[in-house]
């Protein structure tokens, strides 16, 4: 153990096999180190983002989704109008990423419609869109990267192919291999960025799935030199095989330490007192303000897709990050100066990172406080504690700038 802790205090990763000696124990120094490192690598900042859903037309029968066959619930598809209002409701809160979320219907959810809404959602002013759909072939991944995605995001929901099978009975979906293996038609497509992810109380060991999540990600990292952007972990309840509290915590930290330059999203499944202890020990991402529903930010609800634990406001959200000593962090900076794929992965790893992401999440943060006419003491303070030099410049100039009207500064 002591070897193991001293390796992940090292911020270079660990083996499958060394994962799962972590999460098998009952050794809360965990906790300590993944806290260190989530630090070592992503400071105070924690990056934030609303899911936006634009159609529940859904063919799949997936046995634990709101959505599923249309028997469950009357399906609806947001036109474009209504797309660019729920767009316009986000970006009142004060979010720039978002990540946009559909059914896999052919028929009534094409391809064709996600890239439309793209398109319309990037005219509103939203600098980043990341997209959570069905599995694609290459040739649909190539539209989504034409199309400027930030990261294509799919979850495994689990990786044993029993269990797969029973949850997954029915559509497309069905195909485990086809599922399995959408990433790497992603990556060779040219995204740069793939996220993934699992849904914890699907299958009876949790540990297995963790595992299988970091697996993932090393054949990924073997084959085309980078691996997950971001990792999920989603946990949902009431089902036979809900994961506890304890066991879901050490999974968080050990994903850290695992793979420690990966985000690690934690969405509003959570509560807050949960989502408070996550960060703390390896979430770097978290959704805030969020609605689930098709038409939920512009007040024209749908079905639900999962219930949520989380309903604090942005502002509430935003306040509590700050008072726990956090720097609530808009920025879709690398996505728009390509620094994704291998060329972030690089800067993360070397510790180059952080010159571009402490004063980003500083500017997006001056941001929100600006358009609400909010005071930027704190922000000013927090450049006075940086040392001398061109960047501290340069951040206070663009805060300045904020200050007097202008956005969207970045480095």
């Amino acid at each position: 153990m002591d070897s193991i802790l001293q390796k992940a205090r090292q911020a270079k990763g660990l083996s499958v096999e060394e994962a799962e000696i972590l999460l098998r124990s009952k050794d809360d120094e965990i906790f300590k180190v993944a806290g260190e490192v989530k630090r070592r690598i992503y400071g105070d900042r924690v990056v934030m983002f609303a899911p936006l859903y634009i159609s529940d037309y859904c063919i799949n029968g997936c046995t634990y989704c709101g959505f599923g066959i249309k028997e469950r619930h009357t399906p609806r598809r947001l036109d474009m109008d209504e797309i660019r209002q729920e767009a316009k409701a986000l970006l009142a809160m004060g979010h720039k990423r978002i990540a946009l979320e559909a059914g896999e219907d052919p028929e009534n959810c094409p391809l064709s419609y996600i890239l439309e809404a793209i398109s319309t959602i990037y005219e509103t002013g939203i600098r980043r869109i990341n997209v959570n759909i069905a599995a694609l072939d290459e040739d649909g991944y190539r539209k989504l990267k034409k199309a400027d995605i930030g990261t294509y995001i799919l979850f495994q929901e689990t990786y044993c192919k029993e269990t797969y099978k029973a949850m997954h009975p029915t559509g497309p979906k069905s195909d485990y291999l086809y599922h399995l293996e959408a990433h790497d038609r992603a990556i060779k497509a040219g995204i740069d960025d793939v996220g993934g992810g699992v849904l914890f109380g699907l299958h009876k060991d949790p540990i297995y799935e963790a595992l299988e999540m970091i697996r993932h990600n090393q054949i990924l990292e073997s084959r085309y030199g980078v691996g997950f952007h971001t990792l999920s972990a989603p946990r949902i309840n009431g089902l036979e095989h809900s994961v506890d509290d304890d066991t879901f915590l050490r999974i968080v930290a050990v994903l850290r330490l695992a793979v420690p330059y990966t985000g690690i999203i934690i969405s509003t499944r959570e509560s807050p007192e949960m989502r408070r202890k996550l960060i703390n020990i390896g979430v770097s991402q978290i959704s805030a303000a969020s609605s689930v529903e098709v038409g939920g930010y512009s007040g024209k609800n749908g079905s639900k897709q999962f219930g949520i634990s989380d309903h604090r406001k942005m502002s509430d959200i935003v306040a509590w990050l700050l008072d726990e000593g956090l720097i609530p962090s808009f920025c879709t900076a690398c996505y728009r100066s390509n620094r994704t794929g291998d060329r972030f992965m690089d800067l993360a790893k070397s510790g180059d990172i952080s010159e571009f992401c402490t004063p980003n999440a500083l500017f997006t943060l001056a941001e929100y406080l600006a358009d609400r006419g909010d005071d930027l003491a704190l922000i000013e303070k927090k450049l006075d504690e940086m040392p001398d030099s061109p960047l501290k410049e340069r951040s206070t100039a663009n805060i300045q700038r904020i200050k007097a009207g202008e956005r969207d500064l970045f480095l």
